[in-house]
């Protein structure tokens, strides 16, 4: 399901161009655009959101003032030409500072952080139906577009120092992420960190020796130090 979005910003020419953005990507549903806090307030109140994309300074309201009254936590993304309000965003679930002038390629990575290691069930949702794991799903930067991979797809994983390259069942992509940032955010009871240089699916192994594991007929080193750790996973599943 979409990911409910609202834009509130009391520049017109700063919603419209995220009112585009926002049309660009079809996992993003745009639910209200408005110039005027205090009619976004009422609007907000009645129709809870999953993300706000929200300005700081404003006539009358601040984002800050905004937001407490709300009565729920949305995703905040703050846009905004003022970074030294970021200390007071720890009292909200801020995800990102989108400072004006806003590119794409920058909008693009502050949404990564709502996809990011997400379920594939809403995020609003006060009774979610149980998450179908062959379903679940996470989006990755390759490129200037932010790529969707099914979990169910992955083989392993292969670093690349500051990029990881992901081998899937139809291909290979590059990611600007740490594979130690992927083994501490990949569902541990479907992947394995093996070696150093490598994360693997534990759906996926064909065959386990003492120095390989086989994928897709591929072998795939183990490490020492991760010897023990495989061993406990296997030995669990």
């Amino acid at each position: 399901m979409a990911i409910r979005c609202f834009v509130l910003d009391d520049e017109p020419l700063a919603t419209d161009l995220l009112e585009d953005y926002i049309g660009r990507l079809p996992d993003l549903e745009l639910i209200g655009v408005s110039n005027s806090p205090t009619q976004a307030l009422r609007t907000l109140q009645q129709t809870p959101v999953d993300v706000i994309f929200l300005d700081i300074q404003m006539p009358r309201l601040t984002g800050f003032d905004l937001l407490r009254p709300l009565g729920y936590r949305p995703k905040v993304i703050f846009t905004t030409a003022f970074r030294e309000y970021a200390l007071d965003s720890y009292e909200f679930d801020v995800l990102d500072f989108l400072v004006k002038p806003i590119s794409f390629e920058r909008f693009l990575q502050s949404v990564g952080k709502i996809y990011r290691f997400s379920p594939a069930t809403p995020i609003l949702s006060e009774t979610p139906e149980p998450t179908k794991i062959s379903k679940d799903y996470q989006y990755f930067k390759v490129d200037k577009e932010m790529v969707k991979l099914f979990l169910e797809d992955i083989l392993w994983i292969e670093s690349l120092k500051d990029y990881v390259r992901i081998h899937t069942v139809s291909g290979t992509l590059v990611s600007y992420l740490r594979i130690s940032y992927l083994e501490e955010k990949l569902p541990p009871d479907r992947f394995v960190r093996i070696h150093k240089s490598f994360i693997v699916a534990l759906d996926h192994i064909q065959a386990v020796s003492a120095t390989y594991i086989r994928i897709n007929n591929e072998e795939i080193p183990i490490g020492r130090i991760y010897k023990a750790k495989l061993e406990e996973v296997l030995q669990r599943d």
